[in-house]
């Protein structure tokens, strides 16, 4: 697996901020919903949510640098026993120093015995993965992980950003979550919510290695690129045409909104380049309270060949000549 920086396109030192803003620039590029003729397009995504995990907490991160995860998130070296009252557990029989994971053996295949093993790795023995259960059901948390059923460590919980279009973000409704098991989900998006917003789905993260309760996914919202809007913070921005007509001697002009299309009155001799502020007619801040809508005027010729149109300005021109 690449190493969560080169995922992200950012430098060892880069800042916590330059992260978040390189997570949320890749997502929307690479989102399956964006990538549907690329059979790897859930790979990749998958793999950003990784490295995104990884980095974008700084404990994590830390142990990444240190060498102590790997571009996985999985210890490298884990001891369960590391850093308990009485160091090591000593194994039966327990001279000469060995302990536990000294005395026990693994064959060359699929199924992973102790020397004393059934023919399935039963009872007798128990398998490397009924000895982490075994430890864990008697010592409850292990290598700083959340315990899950039986004790053993719960996975790791992920985030995943989510590009919903912005009238979904205002009236609010189904958005497809792809998992980073492949799987699609439908979640429901609250009316309102503002980018950053996060939405729990319990038991769909990061499995255990332990044999633990899997982690949670956040869906977390962004915001997805509009045809006609762009987003400035909690403000949205509009190129709004006015025809020539309505400038000169004013008039009524459609805006098209979120919610639906508003009209505005523009005065007379509105100039190209002005810009008219639609209170609250932005993108949710929280709180049921919302930015506003800067639609700038650019002033339109008509559609169609005007000769009477071009008379006038022809006098216009040789008189101010």
């Amino acid at each position: 697996m690449r190493e969560p920086y080169d995922v992200l396109g950012v430098a060892r030192n880069a800042s916590q901020d330059d992260i978040k803003r390189a997570f949320r620039r890749l997502a929307k590029k690479l989102h399956p919903d964006a990538n549907a003729s690329d059979p790897k397009a859930q790979e990749k995504f998958a793999e950003l949510n990784s490295a995104h995990e990884i980095l974008s907490d700084p404990d994590t991160r830390g142990k990444y640098d240190r060498g102590e995860i790997d571009a996985e998130g999985k210890p490298r070296g884990f001891d369960p026993y590391a850093g308990r009252p009485g160091g090591f557990r000593r194994g039966p029989g327990g001279a000469g120093g060995e302990t536990i994971f000294e005395n026990f053996h693994f064959d060359d295949g699929a199924a992973r015995r102790g020397p004393q093993a059934g023919p399935q790795g039963g009872p007798q023995g128990g398998g490397f993965e009924d000895v982490f259960s075994d430890l864990f059901g008697r010592f409850g948390r292990g290598g700083g992980g959340r315990a899950g059923a039986g004790g053993a460590p719960k996975g790791g919980d992920i985030d995943i950003a989510v590009p919903v279009p912005l009238e979904r973000v205002v009236e609010g409704g189904p958005v497809k979550v792809t998992l980073p098991n492949g799987r699609t989900v439908e979640v429901k998006i609250p009316a309102g919510v503002a980018e950053g917003y996060r939405l729990r789905l319990k038991g769909q993260g990061e499995p255990s290695p332990y044999g633990g309760a899997p982690g949670d996914a956040y869906v977390v919202v962004g915001y997805a690129p509009h045809r006609q809007f762009r987003v400035e913070g909690s403000d949205l921005r509009l190129d709004l045409p006015v025809p020539l007509a309505d400038a000169v001697l004013g008039g009524k002009v459609r805006v098209p909104t979120l919610s639906g299309s508003v009209e505005l009155a523009v005065p007379a001799w509105t100039q190209n380049g002005r810009t008219f502020r639609l209170r609250g007619k932005g993108l949710p801040k929280g709180e049921g309270v919302s930015g506003d809508l800067l639609a700038t005027a650019r002033i339109a010729l008509p559609d169609q060949h005007d000769p009477e149109l071009e008379a006038l300005m022809r006098k216009r021109r040789d008189g101010a000549g």
